[in-house]
């Protein structure tokens, strides 16, 4: 396949999320114009066509068929970025990552598309085993045995503008309150990945002959939990009092609030897949695509304090 031009239509899924509105700018600012953004969230997909004047939307839940489908044809590629990432229901996420992918990989064939880039995750090499694990492997093997010409990238956890969750929801919680709380000594390593970094990732696949593998892709710093709740702290000049709450106390208030709520930014799940202690090995994404790492200071100022794009929050 010939490498993806900037007047090809590419069309992504998923594309009002933490991953996808970052991605729309940065396709933009390399001059790519026929972009199709599709995604189940209305107001946040409103979102995208404000901040990207003449690219295409489309509103549509691609865990259900419909004439949604024909928009894939003539599209010269398809970035699937469509995920249930949290959630209290099982039936959620086999909807959002199995079902709806399924019905996108049939758009594909249907329509010959001639690339996939599928961004999967590395919770696939981790040692939780959950609803988000589990249908993001069936993910990843659906689109292995597609017969699609792809590329899969996993990344680590993700933050940057943009993000309704993890990072982005915490930095609200920690304005608006004058105690944040910390499970144990929030000693729980994270790799967290810029999430402009990943996008230039995404593009260096687009723009090359990439297929048939996948990468690990993983922040270049290790940083404990504790940290980057204070790396937060500190960019946003806040004077939010930390404190440090027993786990287990801890695990037992997220699962009373996740019986008091419908949608909870915090499960008891996502607790224990922070202390899980999962080390991921990645690729040296400067020398893989390209992509000069944004140190992680400097990309968690960029991120809180932006003077446009840090003050918008996306609907959960």
């Amino acid at each position: 396949m010939p490498p993806v031009m900037s007047h090809n239509l590419i069309v992504i899924t998923g594309a009002a999320g933490l991953v996808g509105q970052n991605l729309l700018l940065l396709l933009r600012e390399r001059g790519y114009k026929n972009l199709l953004a599709i995604d189940m969230h209305a107001d946040n997909l409103a979102v995208a066509a404000k901040l990207n004047p003449g690219i295409k939307t489309l509103c549509a839940d691609l865990s259900l068929k419909g004439e949604w489908h024909k928009a894939f044809e003539g599209a010269s590629a398809v970035v699937q970025l469509h995920a249930q990432i949290t959630g209290l229901h099982e039936r959620d996420f086999e909807r959002n990552n199995i079902e709806a992918t399924r019905h996108v990989l049939e758009a594909c064939q249907a329509y010959n598309i001639p690339y996939l880039l599928h961004v999967s995750s590395s919770v696939l090499h981790s040692v939780v085993d959950d609803a988000y694990t589990r249908t993001k492997r069936i993910q990843e093997e659906l689109v292995k045995n597609s017969g699609i010409k792809n590329c899969i990238l996993r990344p680590t956890l993700m933050f940057g503008w943009f993000d309704p969750k993890h990072l982005g929801w915490l930095s609200r919680f920690m304005v608006c309150t004058p105690v944040f709380p910390i499970p144990g000594d929030g000693k729980f390593m994270r790799q967290p990945l810029y999430n402009r970094d990943f996008c230039r990732a995404i593009i260096a696949c687009l723009e090359s002959d990439r297929a048939g593998q996948a990468y690990d892709i993983v922040g270049a710093e290790d940083v404990d939990y504790v940290d980057i709740i204070k790396a937060i702290k500190d960019a946003k000049e806040l004077r939010t009092v930390i404190i440090h709450i027993p786990f287990r106390f801890f695990d037992w208030l997220l699962c009373v609030a996740a019986k008091l709520t419908r949608d909870p930014p915090f499960t008891s799940a996502q607790l224990h897949a922070l202390a899980a202690g999962d080390y991921f090995r990645g690729v040296d994404i400067e020398r893989e695509f390209g992509v000069h790492p944004t140190p992680f200071n400097e990309a968690i100022h960029e991120t809180f304090t932006h003077p446009v794009y840090s003050n918008i929050v996306l609907e959960r």
